[in-house]
């Protein structure tokens, strides 16, 4: 960040009084740019024994397959920014929807809230963000193709829960380190998580 969006003067880098990180500061108009992580809110629907993939169209991942899922937008709740998403990437919907997953991704600085849901009639079609959309049973997961490690980890603990009927909400990090090699920690339904 060059220039403040308030007043369009310079910006500088330092931390301001009574905080502990570094943030941009406007001195001219003494605005203070927090920049916090986005949050990506999408849905794993399931339409009888398959899940609802779709072939992304843009980069990054470019041909691979995801679920639909995307940016939260300013006056949307979490939930309406999944059902938005599978709407917009899969002309898909679903009567309700249940948080299902909450996974970190420092890295990138996302937060990701994965709601699960039944895809209504079994419709889906492909909308601009995405090249296809198919329904994938389980052994045709195209697991190769899929787009982001979060994405593989949201379809194992899937798969794994949909055996017992027993959907808790899944709560993981997706950690990359500085060789580029991801490792995904997870929590237990019960456990208690320590923020350090």
């Amino acid at each position: 960040m060059k220039y403040c969006s308030e007043c369009g003067q310079a910006v500088c880098l330092e931390i301001p009084e009574g905080d502990n990180l570094p943030r941009y500061i406007c001195k001219y108009c003494q605005t203070i740019h927090y920049q916090n992580p986005k949050i990506v809110a999408g849905c794993l629907l399931s339409w009888q024994d398959k899940v609802l993939l779709c072939k992304r169209a843009i980069e990054p991942r470019y041909g691979s397959w995801t679920l639909p899922a995307g940016f939260m937008e300013n006056d949307e709740t979490t939930a309406q920014a999944a059902a938005r998403e599978a709407r917009e990437e899969a002309g898909a919907r679903s009567p309700t929807l249940e948080l299902y997953t909450l996974h970190n991704l420092p890295h990138i600085n996302q937060v990701y809230l994965m709601f699960r849901g039944e895809l209504m009639d079994g419709y889906a079609e492909a909308g601009v963000e995405s090249l296809e959309v198919g329904l994938f049973a389980e052994s045709e997961i195209p697991w190769d193709d899929i787009a982001f490690p979060v994405i593989h980890e949201i379809l194992e603990f899937y798969l794994q829960d949909r055996k017992t009927g027993h959907f808790p909400v899944r709560m993981g990090d997706v950690i990359r380190d500085q060789n580029n090699v991801v490792q995904i920690v997870r929590y237990q339904e019960s456990s208690t998580i320590k923020p350090d």
